[in-house]
């Protein structure tokens, strides 16, 4: 139980949720996944876990999950495995939970389609949050409640459709994670201008920024890859030192908003 820093839960800090969101656990620590299932059952969550990467990957595809909680460590089959079985055919959010932090699972994990992750050990109410975060990118957000343009958002031969979530490229779709859209969205919707790692994290991530937080970078890096260069063969997302991320565009003219 040491080796998890699952933290007492505060008088009154139970956040509600939506108790039709499930949640599916794939650990093979059985005390960890045990406290799992008691905290996240007490924040209205309904939770199911599975101790192996076959069974797991078996359960995640069956569309029953709000989100999965992964972790790397698996008898026979890694984290990273189980993952990419499952993304080819759904998009079903996944956290990541990664030893110690390790950078090189944390950037595999999100170059392999994870949503966010979490290194081990970890405290209850961040774990919480997370998935919180994560469920609320999930869900599409009514019309008349968004805060953001609800058009669509084209830029040269990008568009994304902020209603079906939906983002092609030369009109061919690209597959993306919740996260990556969201961060991509924001970009979108300031395109020509710089757009901080701040407001990247609390638009996008939905969570108070953190110098050490790296994970935006690592979305970044991923939509890089998966949008590829733009008509003129440079990148379409480019690093402002010290400052923040832009979507490049060669004028605010090619960024057009159409409301529906």
């Amino acid at each position: 139980m040491t080796n998890h820093e699952i933290a007492a839960r505060s008088v009154g800090g139970t956040i509600v949720t939506n108790p039709m969101d499930r949640i599916l656990v794939i650990d093979d620590d059985v005390p960890l996944t045990e406290l799992l299932e008691e905290c996240l059952r007490a924040d209205g969550f309904e939770v199911d876990t599975v101790h192996d990467g076959e069974g797991g990957v078996a359960r995640a595809l069956t569309g029953d999950y709000a989100l999965v909680v992964l972790d790397v460590m698996l008898p026979r089959m890694s984290g990273f495995e189980v993952l990419m079985r499952i993304r080819p055919q759904s998009q079903v959010p996944v956290l990541m939970l990664t030893a110690r932090g390790d950078p090189v699972d944390r950037v595999t994990g999100l170059q392999m389609g994870a949503d966010d992750y979490l290194p081990k050990p970890f405290n209850e109410r961040e774990l919480v949050a997370r998935i919180q975060a994560i469920l609320r990118r999930a869900k599409p957000v009514p019309v008349e409640l968004a805060s953001e343009p609800s058009g669509v958002l084209e830029v040269g031969d990008l568009r994304l459709d902020p209603h079906s979530r939906e983002v092609k490229v030369k009109g061919q779709p690209v597959d993306l994670t919740t996260v990556e859209f969201d961060v991509l969205r924001v970009l979108l919707t300031s395109a020509g201008e710089t757009v901080t790692r701040e407001d990247l994290v609390r638009h996008a991530l939905g969570r108070p920024f953190s110098v050490f937080d790296r994970s935006i970078d690592n979305h970044i890096s991923s939509l890089r890859r998966k949008l590829g260069p733009d008509a003129t063969n440079t990148d379409r997302i480019k690093t402002i030192r010290g400052a923040g991320y832009i979507y490049a565009t060669t004028s605010l003219t090619s960024h057009r908003l159409r409301e529906r």
